[in-house]
């Protein structure tokens, strides 16, 4: 099973005119992206995610601000993830239980492998849990 992991993306630029970075499907991005989506002025108290997918891909990316993620794999490995530069990504594979917290104004960009499909989310938790054993 994949693991999550952080994407590097190329940075063009200087500090004297400012940075463009590149997200190219294929070739840093390991999947055709199918739905874009963002995440902004998320309260402090709250977390997002609190949910895994069955197949679907995302890249997460904080454009601004942190954003700090938790991930859980099926089979109980855990891992954290701090977002704050817009260079970097994260890739969270299916299979993956995370929660997201965020600084004051952040933007959260995710990059997803498919549209919307309410049948590919595991919003429970224990639900979650009991996928261990046939991992």
């Amino acid at each position: 099973m994949e693991s999550p992991r952080l994407i590097e993306f190329p940075s063009i630029g200087s500090s004297q005119t400012g940075f463009l970075s590149v997200a190219e499907q294929e070739i840093s991005i390991p999947f055709d992206i199918q739905r874009v989506f963002w995440c902004y002025q998320t309260p402090e108290t709250a977390t997002r995610g609190n949910h895994a997918h069955h197949e679907l891909k995302q890249v997460l990316i904080a454009l601004t601000g942190t954003a700090e993620v938790v991930c859980e794999s099926a089979a109980g490995e855990k891992s954290s993830f701090v977002l704050n530069r817009p260079g970097t990504g994260l890739l969270l594979p299916p299979l993956h239980w995370h929660t997201i917290t965020f600084s004051p104004g952040a933007v959260v960009l995710a990059l997803a492998s498919m549209p919307y499909q309410e049948r590919d989310y595991i919003r429970d938790y224990t639900q979650f849990r009991k996928m261990a054993v046939h991992v």
